[in-house]
């Protein structure tokens, strides 16, 4: 089992930048993949990022490429998301997500945090 909780959201204007972390328990963490989903209102959940338990191999969406940087620090048990230039269509809800594995394609994570809330104003 893992318990995910993330920090560093809040209210920035368009440009500006933003670095989200994900303080992760459990015994297997340094061993998960991890990732970002992020939701905005009236949206379905859009994939982010993922990294490997490694950090030798990440992915992202490519509406955040080249902007948007997936760490971790197994060390710390914990994951970031470096976010510059950000745009108001970045406002979301961003889950911390754990465990991923690709099923059909797509990354499917059993393990998720509680979210933080990223708004961009324009």
């Amino acid at each position: 089992q893992v318990q995910l909780v993330e920090s560093g959201g809040g209210l920035v204007q368009a440009g500006d930048s933003l670095r989200l972390s994900c303080a992760g328990s459990g015994r297997f963490f340094s061993s998960y993949t991890m990732g970002w989903i992020r939701q905005a209102p009236g949206k379905e959940r859009e994939f982010v990022a993922a990294i490997s338990w490694s950090g030798g191999s990440t992915s992202y969406a490519e509406s955040v490429k080249g902007r948007f940087t997936i760490s971790r620090d197994n060390a710390k048990n914990t994951v970031y998301l470096q976010m510059i230039s950000l745009k108001p269509e970045d406002t979301a809800v961003y889950y911390c997500v754990g465990d991923g594995k690709v099923v059909g394609g797509q990354y499917e994570f059993p393990y998720w945090g509680q979210g933080t809330q990223v708004t961009v104003s324009s």
